[in-house]
This record gives structure tokens, C-alpha cells and sequence, in this order.
């Protein structure tokens, strides 16, 4: 039985905060991205071992996980990795995860469900703050109004965001996203909705994200056919957003996509240590049963993101590696249930009103 775990893309920020997690919760990780060069350092930093190879060996990528267990694949932009490492996973009997947030990545990976049940191996993505919050909150929603017709989902984040978070939203701000509607994905855009919602503190403006993964996920896991998802962003953020709906010919055009990446470049590669430890994360979830118009509402707390990250990828490895698995394409609700978002450190899940 294969028991070795191999974190992909660990020369990110997000990738080498888990890294150094999991080894302080007692895992031995094997860290692996395609450069040799930056990852020796933060192995022999963390006394563990390093793999490096790209996709475009096949060879090279199957014989890497050959001896794998599980893969966490941390390297974004997950539109561009996480199918060719599920198919690797698929190809080597190696359960497959990630930290993917978006709905193109989720969807990639529902049609490789059948031959991944076939190999008896489970698809997971989505394993940080990015869906297993929101997913599980959405399932625990579900189980108090098994009637729901409708969803929504918000959530609000302190604590500064990484240069590959930022990229990845500037890169997309001027593109259309998905709201799910009588089961289907609707294209909409940035900000085309608003939404004041109380996160423990009094109401404040949110406006719709709607590339979040929550619009495929939280759907395969409870069947709710209207689902919404919100986020506090910044006041500027919100503006440009909603600006993007009638500029994002220039918003997305190369040169400015230049100058903002360039920015975001610029800028230091995430939160500090000092400024994780002051953060915090909210997520607000609603159902509502457009029948009888009952609704349920409910408040997770939990820590700063990218620390929530690292403390939901850790404990699913810790999960696969003890035997819970479910073959085929999962959720992390669909795979552990809402209860499994209480089991981590510093979550607090709140039943908020039942009207």
C-alpha cells in the first residue's frame, strides 16, 4: 500500500506555507514543482526530499508518482495543471488534490469522474479555504432545510491576499463568471448583483463573485438548483468590478493586463506571518425555500485564509492517508459531510435564524 504524500508546486506561497505546515504537524511530505533550483532550499530547509518534473514528460510524471499515495497540487493557475495532474493520478493509482477555487477547474475535472472510480481513486479538489468552508456550510444548510430551492453564499477575508490570488483576479476581473440557475450555469458578470450582509460586525456591501467554485461544488453537493455567491470585497475592487462591465475591453487588454501584473509582481509574495496571525475569515450562508419561503441562515469564523488553506489540505491528506476515501469526482462535503469543517482548529459554525 502506497503511503507517501507529494505537495506539487510548493516554490508558490501558498504551496510552501503547507509545506512547512505539514511537516510541523508531523507529516514528511515529498515537495516537487518543475524547477530543482528553488526547491532544494525549502527541502533541505524542512529536512524532507524533492522531485522536480513538468508535464510535458509524461514519463517523467508518472515515474514521480509511482510511489505516491496522494498528491496536493498547489501550482496555479489550476486551469492550467489540475487536469493533466488528475490524468497523471488517474494513470498511477494516486488519489488527486488541489486548492483550486474557480468554477472552470471543478468542471475540467467532472467529466475524468468515471474512469478515476474506475482506477479507485478519488478527484478532490478544492481543499482549502477556496470551497471546503463555503461547500460544507452550504451541506449543513441543505441537512436543516432539505427543501431548499435556493443558496447563497458570502464570505469576508482579513489578513492581505498573495501575489497569486491577486493575479489570478485581475487576470479574470473583466471576464464573465456563472451564477447557477433551475440547475444550470447562467453567465453573468462581475459585481451584478449587490448584497449587505451581516458577518458578526453589521451589515456590510457585497457584490457577486462569480467565478467562485462554490457554483459547481456546492451544487453537486446538495442538489440546490439557485445558488449565489458573494464576497466583501474592497470598496476600489468593487468599483472596478463593476466598471469591468462596461470597460473590460480595456481592462483585459494586454496592456493593462501588463501594468497590473506588474503591480501585483511588485508586491510581497503574501501575508506575513504577523499579519495571518491577525486575520480572519467569515462565511455567511442562506437557504430558502421559494415554496413556502422558510429560510435558514448560518455563520461560520474560522482563521485567516491562507492559514484555513494549509489546516483543511493538511487534514484531508491526514483523512486519505487513514483510509477515507470516496472513488470517483468528490466535494468536500460529498466526501467527509459539513461535520468535517467543525473538526478543524479555530472554526466556529453558528446557526444564525430559522424563519
Amino acid at each position: 500500500m502506497k503511503e507517501l504524500v507529494l505537495i506539487y508546486g510548493t516554490t508558490g506561497y501558498t504551496g510552501a506555507l503547507i509545506a512547512e505546515a505539514a511537516v510541523a504537524q508531523g507529516l514528511h511530505p515529498i515537495i516537487a514543482g518543475r524547477n530543482s533550483h528553488k526547491l532544494a532550499p525549502l527541502a533541505e530547509q524542512l529536512g524532507i526530499t524533492y522531485r522536480a518534473f513538468s508535464f510535458d514528460d509524461q514519463t517523467a510524471t508518472d515515474h514521480a508518482l509511482a510511489d505516491i499515495a496522494v498528491v496536493l497540487n498547489c501550482a496555479g493557475p489550476f486551469a492550467h495543471t489540475a487536469k493533466p495532474m488528475a490524468q497523471a493520478c488517474i494513470r498511477t493509482h494516486t488519489h488527486y488534490l488541489d486548492i483550486a477555487g474557480e468554477i472552470p477547474e471543478f468542471e475540467a475535472l467532472l467529466p475524468l469522474d468515471e474512469v478515476a472510480q474506475k482506477a479507485n481513486i478519488m478527484l478532490l479538489p478544492g481543499v482549502g479555504f477556496g470551497v471546503v468552508p463555503t461547500d460544507c456550510v452550504a451541506a449543513y444548510l441543505k441537512e436543516q432545510l432539505p427543501s431548499a430551492t435556493h443558496l447563497t453564499l458570502a464570505f469576508q477575508a482579513e489578513g492581505g491576499v498573495s501575489q497569486g490570488t491577486a493575479a489570478t483576479i485581475l487576470r479574470d476581473i473583466h471576464r464573465k463568471g456563472f451564477t447557477r440557475q433551475n440547475g444550470q450555469l447562467v453567465a453573468v458578470p462581475a459585481a451584478w448583483k449587490s448584497h449587505r450582509i451581516d458577518f458578526g460586525q453589521g451589515a456590510i456591501q457585497t457584490v457577486t463573485n462569480p467565478w467562485r467554485g462554490d457554483i459547481s461544488t456546492a451544487f453537486r453537493s446538495t442538489g440546490i438548483p439557485n445558488i449565489e455567491t458573494y464576497t466583501a470585497f474592497p470598496s476600489v475592487l468593487q468599483m472596478i468590478m463593476k466598471t469591468s462591465n462596461y470597460l473590460g475591453w480595456l481592462i483585459g487588454s494586454k496592456p493593462i493586463q501588463n501594468l497590473l501584473q506588474k503591480q501585483v509582481r511588485s508586491q510581497p509574495a503574501g501575508p506575513t506571518s504577523a499579519e495571518r496571525k491577525r486575520g480572519y475569515t467569515r462565511v455567511w450562508g442562506e437557504v430558502k425555500d421559494s415554496n413556502t419561503n422558510q429560510r435558514v441562515t448560518a455563520l461560520l469564523r474560522g482563521p485567516e485564509a491562507y492559514d484555513f488553506t494549509a489546516l483543511t489540505a493538511i487534514a484531508t491528506v491526514k483523512r486519505i492517508l487513514a483510509g477515507a476515501v470516496s472513488t470517483g469526482f468528490q466535494t468536500p462535503a460529498t466526501a467527509y459531510g459539513p461535520a468535517f469543517i467543525s473538526e478543524i482548529d479555530g472554526v466556529e459554525l453558528n446557526h444564525m435564524a430559522t424563519a
